[in-house]
């Protein structure tokens, strides 16, 4: 039986840590093949502390930046992490990163997929990371995109949550158990050196969102994660389900 696979499409190298990281962890112990793409370093917004260092260069804030993510990669269980390198603070997407995006759907035929919020007013990479992935994701099941492959199905789309989601108009209408990944998740976080001052608030947030879920359940649940489905949610039944 093939392997089952998913796909998370990150603005910047510690997005998917910090918002997806639980839901990566959890999938990949129960053997899914986890493809992160991270679309930016987050080299010019996003890395503030490393700036502060004398006679930082741009390309060894990337590769700082690149070795956190790589760290958090393996400390979550992912299978494939993959830089784009489309710039940040602006973020261009070209067409060859289109082209390699759809490829890639294709590739690996994900379970589901996992990127940012339609909206942002503080990071405009945000919404343009989660235009392009699903747009890369109706070109992927185009009969007339590149005849004679294999078209891509219908990969459900879950938005992890933003830093201000009142803001970002984002809801969620799935909370996921991740309190037995937790400790993978805090590794996660702690590799990501550059942002330490996002630590204390992203567990936080976690704990938050396990409160909810165990209040809207009947499980006893200490850390969650957020997320807001783009398509309906297809199943055979309507009892207690899980993000998979």
């Amino acid at each position: 039986m093939p392997q089952k696979t998913a796909l998370v499409v990150s603005a910047h190298s510690a997005d998917f840590v910090w918002r997806a990281g639980g839901a990566i962890a959890a999938h990949a112990e129960q053997g899914y093949a986890v493809t992160v793409v991270c679309l930016s370093f987050g080299e010019r917004g996003e890395s503030a502390k490393l700036w502060r260092k004398a006679g930082m260069t741009l390309e060894a804030v990337k590769a700082d930046r690149r070795r956190e993510a790589e760290n958090a990669a393996k400390a979550l269980g992912v299978h494939d992490i993959r830089f784009y390198d489309l710039g940040d603070y602006p973020m261009h997407i070209t067409p060859d990163a289109f082209d390699k995006l759809v490829d890639l759907y294709r590739e690996i035929r994900p379970e589901f997929m996992l990127t940012h919020s339609r909206q942002d007013p503080y990071n405009f990479d945000h919404p343009m990371a989660t235009e392009f992935a699903q747009h890369a994701r109706v070109i992927a099941q185009a009969h007339g995109h590149k005849p004679g492959q294999a078209v891509l199905g219908a990969p459900p789309v879950y938005l992890f949550e933003p830093h201000q989601p009142e803001q970002c108009n984002w809801k969620p209408n799935f909370l996921l158990d991740i309190t037995a990944v937790w400790e993978k998740k805090l590794a996660a976080i702690k590799c990501m050196e550059g942002q330490e001052h996002l630590w204390e608030y992203y567990t936080r947030a976690a704990l938050q969102r396990g409160a909810q879920a165990s209040r809207n359940s009947d499980y006893k649940i200490t850390y969650g994660e957020g997320y807001e489905a783009v398509f309906p949610h297809v199943t055979g039944t309507l009892g207690h389900g899980a993000l998979a």
